[in-house]
């Protein structure tokens, strides 16, 4: 199945480290075929870790070539996105072209999504350079899981 990612931007209120209530607006990435199953999907996600009201703001496609992920490590906590660029040669004109891809990094700082970024690469057959990498604010990663033959059954 080819992923098609979804950034859903979840509002609610957060109770602070020092106890006041704040007004958020997190994003979570999603896995799910459309716009509809996004929003399904996110607030199935996240309803067991909400005590109190809360709305989907905001659903827009995310463009990821790919996604690096460190599940089970706790000290990579931070979401990192970055451009790359991919140098071809045209073979009718013999003229470089450039083309572009985003790839999102868990990592646990800048220097962690660099390196992750690079271990990940290694198996390209292609040059790139890295035009920009920035730190992103999304929340937590949710990919698709397809449904038991019983759960399948249940719902319908």
């Amino acid at each position: 199945m080819n992923n098609e990612w979804f950034e859903c931007k979840v509002k609610y209120e957060k109770t602070m480290e020092n106890g006041l209530q704040k007004k958020v607006n997190e994003p979570y990435l999603v896995d799910a075929l459309n716009f509809t199953e996004a929003e399904r999907r996110i607030i199935e996600e996240i309803t067991p870790f909400m005590t109190g009201a809360f709305e989907v703001s905001d659903i827009k496609r995310a463009r990821y070539a790919e996604i690096f992920e460190a599940p089970g490590d706790d000290s990579r906590d931070r979401f990192f996105r970055a451009k790359l660029v991919f140098i071809t040669l045209d073979e009718k004109s013999g003229k470089e072209r450039k083309t572009s891809q985003n790839i999102l990094i868990q990592a646990s700082d800048l220097r962690d999504a660099v390196k992750r970024l690079d271990e990940g690469m290694k198996g390209s057959m292609m040059d790139y350079t890295i035009a920009s990498i920035a730190e992103t604010a999304i929340m937590d990663i949710y990919h698709y899981v397809q449904a038991t033959r019983e759960e399948a059954n249940f719902e319908g």
